[in-house]
């Protein structure tokens, strides 16, 4: 019997090598088709900081099958869309949204990165200020005041000298209608962020 050839080792190596990385790529395929779908995220940015925002409340955009909702008792979400919604069926797992914070100081401008999931779809985002007699002002800016499909988002943090920002919350809205048939929106979907 003949010894084989440091050429068909090599051969033999390296078709080994082949079908062990094709092995590993078709599992990692399946693996990632199978995962189950996260919820988007925002990452905030101010003054040297960046933090990871998950969902405060996020339901389908039918208002169902909600997989998170605002942390409830005290003061939170008193008032809100989420705070009358049960978890879903469907969603066992519900898990509990809570407003981040980002320290903003006056001046200084927050910065938001949006998923594409997020900047590709009618967002809106609340943003509220503080007058120095504690009165807050609320202002609205949505996707249709930045470039199309933009990812990055500044908010002024002081944009006349009598306010303050403390806080923001994107939103995802649908089109709702109430008992008398007047059409009104609310978010199936909100991100959080207290900036005092």
């Amino acid at each position: 019997m003949t010894k084989p050839g440091t050429r068909t080792i090599i051969v033999l190596g390296a078709a080994a090598a082949l079908v062990f990385v094709v092995a590993f790529v078709g599992v990692l395929a399946v693996l990632v088709r199978n995962a189950p779908e996260r919820e988007p995220e925002i990452t905030a940015y101010a003054h040297g900081t960046a933090i990871t925002v998950r969902p405060y409340g996020y339901c389908t955009p039918l208002m169902r099958d909600c997989r998170i909702l605002p942390e409830r008792g005290g003061n939170a979400d008193v008032g809100s869309i989420f705070s009358r919604l049960p978890c879903g069926e469907s969603t066992p797992d519900c898990q509990t949204g809570k407003t981040v914070h980002l320290e903003v100081p006056a001046g200084y401008p927050l910065q938001m990165s949006l998923p594409r999931r997020i900047a590709d779809a009618p967002w809106i985002a609340r943003l509220v200020y503080m007058l120095p007699n504690g009165d807050t002002v609320d202002r609205i800016v949505s996707r249709n005041d930045y470039p199309k499909g933009a990812l990055n988002l500044t908010i002024d943090s002081k944009p006349e000298p009598e306010l303050r920002l403390i806080g923001v919350e994107m939103q995802l809205p649908i089109l709702a209608k109430d008992e008398t048939g007047q059409e009104f929106y609310l978010p199936h979907a909100a991100w959080s962020i207290s900036t005092l």
